[in-house]
């Protein structure tokens, strides 16, 4: 009952977030220069043209009908059209969404790979040269720029050393697209038994992934360290080692299992990130996915899109946070009672 009340309470304060998401996205389309019936009739309009364009896309109305209307689309699945490509933003959504989701969970899994080790290490070996290199790695992830570091792998693997491939989307060319099934590829090719379009996804998704996976490694790195530290210093793990237990039951089996929970809340955050940041990276490998669908638009102005792609980054956030929440609250009865 305790866990049921945690849950409704979490829900109630997840609703005013979304109904303050949803003001901020409809605004946006004020916000942004141009008018959007400008932009889906033509530069050569007619005034008479425009009119009726605007008369059709609702703009005529008062902003609180306006409002309505967006909303009652959203509950509909309508997330309007893009005048770009002349379909609704929801096709093409759904169309790119999946690579967008591949690139996000490559990208994470290398956070996690690379992060919680170098997190583990630091800790265990504090104040030495490998606690420093880690450090300096987690400093230099945070502050460089998605679009640069990016820049730099494509220089340094593809132009110098020649081992990754060109940054032209999710296969080579020539290579035929695997059976749809999950619309991620690499899933996909192992699904069909495509072992020819597995190894060419896999080889593109190499450099994107480890663009977003460098960005968001130093969080994790820092917050299992930090953790692992106070771990380390409880008493527990005191008795722990002078009960003459192995090192390594000590660290990885009662130490680090305990880090891992407030860890489990720095994970929200990074799947949020990298749910937004993508929008840099896809442009910078011409990945075909939300992200980059979202820059397309706007440079052209195309604001259905746009809009959307806010709206579906900041509803994710949300889910994704308040699944965190929910975790951390099962992991720890004690959160419950907050």
């Amino acid at each position: 009952m305790g866990f049921l009340n945690y849950l409704f309470r979490r829900l109630a304060l997840a609703l005013p977030t979304l109904f303050g998401v949803s003001l901020i996205c409809f605004f946006l389309t004020y916000l942004l220069p141009g008018n959007p019936a400008m932009v889906k009739a033509g530069p050569f309009a007619t005034p008479e043209h425009l009119a009726e364009m605007e008369r059709q896309m609702g703009l005529d109305r008062p902003l609180p009908e306006q409002y309505i209307r967006y909303v009652s689309g959203l509950l509909r699945g309508d997330l309007g059209e893009s005048s770009a490509t002349g379909r609704p933003v929801s096709q093409d959504f759904l169309q790119r969404l999946p690579a967008t989701l591949e690139l996000t969970f490559a990208s994470l899994l290398i956070a996690i790979v690379i992060g919680i080790p170098l997190g583990v290490l630091s800790a265990v070996h504090r104040d030495t040269l490998i606690d420093h290199i880690g450090r300096v790695g987690g400093i230099t992830g945070v502050a460089m720029p998605s679009f640069w570091t990016g820049l730099i792998f494509v220089y340094v693997f593809f132009y110098l050393l020649d081992v990754a491939p060109a940054p032209l989307g999710r296969l080579a060319s020539g290579i035929t697209p695997p059976q749809n099934i999950t619309g991620l590829y690499v899933v996909d090719s192992l699904l069909s038994g495509n072992w020819q379009t597995l190894r060419s996804s896999l080889y593109q998704l190499m450099l994107p992934a480890a663009t977003l996976g460098f960005s968001v490694m130093a969080p994790v790195a820092r917050m299992v360290r930090s953790t692992m530290l106070e771990i380390l210093e409880a008493d527990y793990i005191k008795a722990a080692w002078a009960a003459g237990l192995p090192r390594r039951t000590v660290i990885y089996g009662d130490a680090l299992r305990n880090a891992l929970i407030p860890v489990v809340t720095i994970f929200g955050i990074v799947f949020g990130f990298l749910m937004a940041g993508n929008a840099v990276v896809e442009s910078v490998f011409a990945w075909p996915g939300i992200g980059n669908y979202a820059v397309t638009a706007l440079m052209t102005k195309d604001s259905g899109p746009i809009q959307s792609f806010v709206l579906f980054v900041a509803v994710l956030y949300v889910a994704v946070n308040l699944l965190v929440d929910l975790v951390y609250g099962l992991a720890d009865p004690r959160i419950r009672l907050g």
